[in-house]
């Protein structure tokens, strides 16, 4: 006899119904195959910088780099979008940002930043090969309005 207080209770229902067990990764940790698309991103864009670090290094030293996923829409219009200032857009999508030095939200100072936004990047390029020579364009472009110069110095007429 079940009373309101007494019931049955079932086992809960467990993921591996079948009594295979954990399955294991499909490739090894130590093979490029195993990387995510936002680590082959940030080793492209670490690709794209060196050559840019190897002639400007000693100008770049306060300068930080980072990558986020998208742009952060902090205002807007009916009729378009409305970006901070030192955004390097392509048909009104930002690619990447220039954070100029000065003061956090919390009052402590931040060095300059150039801020990538990874998602905009990899849908304008078809493969491999145009994703880093955009990344290269594009931190050119960052670099030298960080430097006030030209893009065509920054990037040695190359």
């Amino acid at each position: 006899m079940t009373t309101a207080r007494r019931t049955l209770r079932r086992a809960p229902r467990r993921r591996d119904r079948r009594g295979r067990g954990l399955r294991g990764l499909l490739y090894p940790a130590s093979t490029p195959a195993s990387r995510t698309r936002a680590e082959r991103f940030d080793a492209l864009v670490l690709e794209a910088l060196e050559p840019i670090e190897l002639r400007w290094g000693s100008e770049l030293a306060e300068l930080d780099l980072a990558v986020d996923e998208v742009p952060e829409v902090t205002e807007t219009s009916p009729d378009r979008v409305v970006w901070d200032t030192g955004v390097l857009a392509d048909t009104g999508v930002p690619l990447a940002q220039l954070v100029p030095a000065g003061v956090d939200p919390q009052g402590m100072p931040s060095r300059a930043r150039i801020v990538l936004y990874r998602r905009p990047i990899e849908a304008r390029a078809k493969g491999a090969a145009e994703l880093a020579d955009l990344l290269h364009e594009v931190l050119v472009e960052q670099v030298a309005d960080y430097l006030n110069i030209e893009p065509d110095a920054v990037d040695g007429g190359s």
